[in-house]
């Protein structure tokens, strides 16, 4: 059953900081804009904000309601030793996700903001022994840049998270082996543009290799070029926000409610 969030509807807002409310309205926007997309996987999945001016606390959405429905109020505040400070008495999060985005944030302090899915292209990539190839010029962003964790069943076990941020080290994005996609950002549109990049990277290599023909890899120079060119103009800062406020206008005119 979904949690009841009618309790914190309006008081929300008033009660947050203005720099906390725009946090949870742009990650609200994320959540909406996966489920646009088809990226989501029912209720299940997490994305993650650290609290404005609280570096161990985060925002994650409660256990129970679709990404279709999430709203900047229903979000839940938590800190990194798993205890809700503000989204209710009945509400609850997943345990996987406090999990994943608890040893993110607090491994490292770079990070703002983690995306984490499930999506089709993704765990297919995830299962193959190669991971993701040098295909086209989106995969090529993450070239000898993106990370792998190997799979240890649901990642419920708190134990985990050495592991898990152990093998992220100081990469922006990695592959959950046989599970799924994480991605993290120094700001929410940049996870977002992260996991963007990633997933249709995915697609493409999934779309190339149903074709059955030779695949057409460039050589190692030109991909570490390709890779250099991204990180010195990539979607990692003005061009992610830009993307993401380009999103929230057309949410604006469609699911204005994101924002509520």
């Amino acid at each position: 059953m979904a949690p009841d969030t009618s309790h914190i509807s309006e008081s929300v807002r008033d009660r947050v900081s203005e720099a906390e409310w725009q946090t949870r309205v742009d990650l609200a926007a994320v959540y909406r804009l996966i489920a646009r997309f088809g990226w989501d996987d029912g209720i299940y999945t997490h994305n993650s904000a650290r609290v404005p001016g609280h570096e161990d606390q985060m925002l994650i959405n409660p256990y129970g309601l679709m990404f279709s429905e999430i709203t900047a109020s229903s979000l839940v505040k938590v800190n990194l030793e798993g205890t809700i400070i503000d989204g209710g008495e009945d509400t609850d999060i997943i345990d996987a996700g406090y999990v994943i985005h608890s040893a993110v944030h607090a491994a490292r302090g770079d990070v703002h903001a983690v995306c984490h899915t499930h999506t089709v292209a993704g765990m297919a990539v995830s299962a193959q022994a190669g991971g993701l190839l040098p295909l086209t010029q989106t995969s090529l962003r993450f070239y000898d840049r993106l990370a792998y964790h190997d799979f240890e069943g649901i990642a419920d076990d708190i134990n985990e998270r050495e592991r898990l941020v152990e093998d992220l080290g100081s990469c922006r994005s990695m592959i959950l082996r046989n599970h799924g996609l994480l991605t993290t950002g120094r700001s929410i549109s940049e996870a977002f543009g992260e996991l963007r990049y990633l997933q249709r990277a995915c697609e493409s290599q999934i779309a190339a290799q149903s074709g059955g023909g030779d695949l057409n890899i460039p050589p190692p120079e030109v991909c570490e070029h390709t890779a250099q060119q991204f990180d010195e103009s990539g979607d990692n800062s003005s061009a992610a926000e830009s993307t993401l406020v380009a999103m929230k206008r057309m949410l604006d005119r469609e699911e204005p409610s994101y924002a509520s």
